[in-house]
């Protein structure tokens, strides 16, 4: 079944994800879900179907299998008309595991960085050829300044914010729209036992200002929005100095 456009919500099966394609869904869009645990995607697809009546469903994709991302997309090509897309996935393993297994820390650059680059790479002359649409690039503000404790995954995340800054300028061009989202807290299980408060952000309230973000036009956004003032902060504080703090 082809439908009229839908939001393809790449790594569905992540809180962030989960409350997006809940939020869409809610909005009147249709879903396309993607990810690895195509069992749970399904039971989230029947939920959107059932709870708000929009057409949903489950494909697996596996963003290290970069192998695997041209016909990922072939087999989107018939399922909608347009595509909006959300970009929701990484894996952010302790600094002090990547620092004992330093293989863990590859993988982290290739889930977080290099999938998202190449499945976006591929989506490209999908996204040109229907002339509109959105992509919403879930970053961090740990891509903007490496710091000693998480200083691989945050070099995945600039990485990727580099990535979508060139994307734009190359979509912009065919009229579609990138935005980049870089949350600070959100409350889900890599921040488990963290203290609430104006830092936090649960999974719905960021998925919806990433909707409304989008909607907007908006280029690159922090949120909660007082992480854009901290993290002026942090990138104003000089090398020498830098080095030597441990946060």
């Amino acid at each position: 079944m082809t439908v009229e456009r839908a939001w393809l919500v790449l790594g569905g099966s992540s809180a962030i994800a989960r409350a997006f394609a809940r939020v869409a869904a809610e909005a009147g869009a249709d879903v396309i879900l993607a990810g690895r645990d195509i069992e749970d995607l399904e039971r989230t697809a029947r939920d959107l179907q059932v709870r708000y009546g929009r057409t949903a469903e489950a494909l697996a994709f596996d963003a290290t299998d970069f192998a695997s991302h041209r016909e990922f997309v072939e087999r989107l090509r018939p399922r909608a008309k347009r595509l909006d897309v959300l970009v929701a996935f990484g894996l952010m393993p302790g600094q002090a595991a990547i620092e004992a297994d330093p293989a863990l820390g590859v993988d982290a650059i290739a889930a977080t960085y290099t999938g998202a680059a190449s499945v976006l790479l591929q989506l490209v002359p999908l996204l040109e050829a229907q002339g509109e649409g959105r992509v919403v690039v879930i970053g961090s503000v740990a891509g903007d300044r490496g710091r000693l404790k998480n200083y691989v995954y945050g070099s995945a995340k600039a990485g990727l914010h580099a990535f979508a800054q060139g994307l734009r300028a190359r979509l912009f061009r065919a009229g579609v729209q990138v935005t980049t989202i870089k949350p600070g807290f959100i409350d889900t299980a890599m921040t488990f036992g963290m203290r609430s408060g104006p830092l936090m952000a649960s999974p719905e309230a960021c998925a919806r200002a990433c909707l409304r973000l989008a909607a907007s036009g908006r280029e690159v956004a922090y949120y909660p929005p007082l992480w854009r003032i901290i993290m002026l902060i942090i990138k104003l504080i000089p090398e020498p100095l830098m080095k030597r703090m441990t946060f």
